[in-house]
């Protein structure tokens, strides 16, 4: 069984404290799947341009990650430039070419179609609806979302929540889509509007996991080296679902665990982290397994008293 991932395939151009890089592979898609390929396979959905290399797609599928949903469109690749501030909490973007990203109409292979587990990345709720509506019958369906789309799409964005079950996004944008300052509250809102499963994301201080048994924080982790945080929100969505789809978590009949959730978002802060230590993926190059379980248990030492 196999996870399916929908969105972004692009190339950053991204500057820190401690570098920088013109062109580098990025793309909510791309680190959603790389992460969650350590747990379990995955099947992508993007759409790339003519100057797309195929070093990069060899790198995907290094992973064994399916590209077969991946479209190569006359044009260029979806393109990113921005710049971080001195201690990498917050950053300015420069430039924003959509390319052949513009057109992205995902239309998912048939033999996609039947996969139990769906991640839908940052992209126009209508288009995450449209993708919900290819699949079969999956156990398990869930997504991120961001201001944009809460702002100007929020109707649509509404539609497309009542089909999900679990939802991804920063405490920001908790109080935005909810209206409620207090993230307690907020959560409430928010999982009366479908998904019973919500991740407030909080960057270094960690994540918090609102479920029907109640809720969860976990905490950050502080690291010695930082370069890049980019991707980091995605990748730690990788690490969540794909942990629960090694786990075969299933949510069409029935409740899952409060410490299941919890260790998926405790798998989703480990891989958040090692993203961070190197610029854009490279960091997936060379993690192993043991390493992602080493730094778990870390986690969990930090949550033992």
């Amino acid at each position: 069984m196999s996870l399916v991932v929908v969105g972004s395939v692009a190339y950053d151009g991204v500057t820190t404290p401690a570098g920088s890089h013109e062109r580098i592979l990025g793309g909510a898609c791309t680190y959603i799947s790389l992460a969650a390929s350590f747990f379990t396979p995955v099947r992508i959905v993007g759409i790339v341009g003519e100057d797309f290399a195929q070093a990069d797609l060899d790198f995907l599928t290094s992973r064994g990650i399916d590209i077969a949903g991946v479209e190569r469109a006359p044009g260029k690749t979806f393109y990113w430039r921005g710049v971080y501030s001195e201690d990498m909490n917050s950053r300015e973007t420069l430039q924003t070419d959509l390319n052949v990203f513009g057109g992205f109409d995902p239309k998912l292979p048939e033999s996609y179609r039947h996969e139990p587990y769906l991640m839908l990345g940052n992209i126009q709720p209508s288009l995450q609806r449209s993708v919900c509506s290819q699949m079969a019958a999956p156990m398990l369906v869930g997504g991120d979302t961001m201001d944009y789309w809460i702002n100007d799409f929020r109707p649509e964005l509404l539609e497309t929540l009542k089909q999900w079950n679990f939802l991804l996004i920063n405490d920001s944008e908790a109080r935005l889509l909810s209206g409620e300052k207090n993230l307690k509250r907020a959560a409430a809102v928010i999982r009366a509007m479908g998904p019973s499963i919500l991740v407030i994301k909080r960057g270094e201080y960690g994540a918090t996991l609102f479920h029907e048994d109640g809720y969860s924080n976990i905490p950050g982790i502080i690291l010695e080296h930082l370069k890049d945080p980019t991707g980091a929100g995605d990748c730690f969505a990788g690490g969540f679902i794909g942990y629960l789809a090694s786990r075969r978590v299933r949510l069409d009949g029935g409740a899952v665990s409060g410490m299941e959730l919890a260790r998926a978002v405790v798998y989703g802060c480990v891989m958040g982290s090692f993203c961070c230590e190197e610029f854009g993926p490279d960091r997936f190059r060379t993690l192993t397994r043991d390493e992602i379980e080493v730094r778990f248990q870390e986690f969990r030492a930090l949550t033992a008293f």
